[in-house]
């Protein structure tokens, strides 16, 4: 009996708690200012909630959903035209202008600044962050499930086989980001990493040709001319693709730790069978 008591008193309370705590309501107006988060609210956000992306996300070079971005009103990212928007959320990269987010949240608005990503394990909890946010939770963790089943059935278990990522001006990603992880995960070792770069950096031509690299991943030329560009025409580039496979990717599926990155994957994946 009074087991019974105890338990119904318990029920009660846990009750009052509930009732006494206000429920959060999930932001009306959301406003993204930067590439990879206005692709991550974009896939989250309930109809008529997200009410701008940024310009970038509209550049099929840079964004995976250039055509969602279409239906909605690009912004600048200026601190002044965000504000005018009435937003209740914006969403930021880490490395967003830190004088445009400082002035928002002194103005009263609500910033929430979210990470980039060094691996493809970490893009779940960009999802769950930025779901999070809009009050979206249940739709994050779909969109969670769905890629990591994903994931683990585009990453290969086969000897690796060396290839490199290079672009203007010798740039290239060596260990620590999540481009070495997709061609880790797509069965190449990536011979930055030999050569001893950790995130960005530059891969000299020379280095280059000695790694004999199987494949080389480069970007596709942006309009325009730029000098930055004429490496990718160098003759030692187009020899070395006698003995590789030399391919142009799109930018934009290796930008953001989203779902999107998966077709980045499958990209390397699909040469790396036929390399077999």
């Amino acid at each position: 009996m009074r087991r019974a008591v105890r338990l119904a008193l318990g029920a009660m309370a846990a009750a009052l708690g509930v009732l006494a705590v206000p429920a959060v309501a999930a932001p009306a107006r959301v406003v993204s200012i930067n590439l990879c988060t206005d692709q991550l609210a974009m896939l989250l956000a309930a109809p008529g909630q997200l009410v701008s992306v940024s310009r970038l996300a509209s550049d099929p070079l840079s964004s995976s959903m250039a055509d969602e971005a279409a239906a909605y009103p690009a912004n600048r990212g200026s601190a002044e035209q965000v504000y005018l928007m009435h937003p209740d959320l914006v969403l930021a990269g880490e490395y967003t202008d830190h004088a445009t987010v400082d002035l928002l949240r002194r103005l009263g608005v609500q910033v929430v600044q979210v990470p980039i990503v060094n691996a493809l394990d970490e893009v779940p909890g960009q999802l769950r962050l930025v779901a999070a946010a809009l009050g979206r939770e249940a739709e994050g963790e779909a969109l969670v499930a769905r890629y990591e089943r994903d994931l683990a059935a585009l990453t290969l278990d086969v000897p690796e086989l060396a290839g490199a990522l290079y672009y203007p001006n010798g740039y290239t990603t060596g260990g620590g980001t999540v481009a070495d992880d997709v061609l880790t995960r797509a069965g190449f070792f990536n011979v930055a990493v030999d050569a001893g770069v950790t995130g960005g950096g530059i891969l000299p031509l020379e280095n280059l040709v000695l790694a004999h690299p199987r494949l080389v991943v480069t970007s596709r030329p942006y309009p325009g001319a730029s000098r930055s560009e004429d490496i990718l025409r160098h003759p030692a580039l187009a020899a070395l693709g006698a003995e590789a496979r030399v391919v142009a990717a799109n930018d934009a599926d290796w930008l953001c730790g989203t779902p999107h990155i998966l077709r980045a994957l499958a990209a390397m994946r699909e040469l790396r069978l036929a390399l077999q």
